[in-house]
């Protein structure tokens, strides 16, 4: 008997534009507390220094604006889904792109303050069926914007790690719908229903090709916390690591998704 057909998981717009909304008040409320030798400190992302990580966070904002400024495409040809696999191809672009806006804002908070001014005025603007071109192709503001909630709560985990004691707080509603689309990203990766993947309390997902799952307790299991979960998937913590560490339990010849991993980088 073939697989179950996956289901695609929907989000409550509103909740999402909230959640968008308040990781990156959370952001903005921590810039206050960034010395400029905190803005030189090191961080996980390569060359890369806290004043850049926090220019990025901004700029990963405003990739909805620069593609609301562009002529409303004819019909959508991707799906959120393909978002995850298509965000690497244009890295040496990202990374130039921030070191500029890094050194054209010294005022990382007049910055930030610009653009949740910016944000919520084209949220108010736009419906959310309005076409965006991106870099997984065409997609709707509403599904665009679920990415949007990748992309605050990983570099929120990144300013973390890189600043110690900052612990800039994390939206519930954005961390469940991070963490909800990087699973759903693996079991589009690794179809099947052998192997079940939690991370409570925001998401179970079936993946890894091997005899179905019905009933009753899975064989082969695996379970993590929402934030080392976020790391796997983006590839800031390695599988054996996080296993050894006893950050994930894995049970069951089949729980071993390391070569699935990350699902993003």
């Amino acid at each position: 008997m073939p697989p179950a057909k996956k289901r695609t998981r929907t989000y409550d717009p509103a909740r999402i534009r909230a959640a968008v909304l308040a990781q990156l008040a959370n952001v903005r409320d921590a810039v206050p507390a960034l010395t400029p030798e905190r803005l030189a400190l090191p961080t996980r992302l390569g060359e890369w220094t806290v004043r850049d990580l926090v220019a990025h966070i901004g700029m990963a904002v405003t990739a909805l604006h620069r593609a609301l400024e562009q002529p409303e495409p004819a019909k959508a040809d991707a799906v959120l889904l393909d978002w995850p696999a298509g965000t690497s191809g244009n890295s040496a672009a990202i990374a130039d792109f921030t070191r500029r806006i890094a050194a054209d804002h010294p005022d990382l908070g007049a910055y930030l303050a610009d653009v949740d001014e910016s944000l919520r005025a084209l949220l108010a603007a736009h419906p959310g069926t309005r076409l965006l071109v991106t870099s997984a192709g065409v997609l709707s503001l509403d599904d665009y914007l679920v990415t949007r909630t990748v992309e605050l709560v990983v570099h929120t985990d990144d300013l973390n790690a890189a600043v110690p004691g900052l612990d800039v707080p994390y939206d519930r509603q954005a961390l469940a719908a991070c963490t909800r689309l990087l699973a759903d990203a693996l079991a589009a990766k690794a179809p099947g229903g052998s192997t079940e993947v939690r991370v409570p309390p925001y998401a179970v997902v079936q993946c890894v090709e091997g005899p179905r799952h019905t009933r009753g307790t899975p064989p082969n299991v695996v379970e993590t916390d929402p934030l080392t979960w976020i790391r796997l998937a983006t590839g800031r913590l390695a599988w054996r690591e996080a296993v050894a560490d006893a950050k994930v339990s894995a049970s069951g010849e089949r729980a071993d998704i390391g070569a699935y991993l990350p699902v993003m980088s």
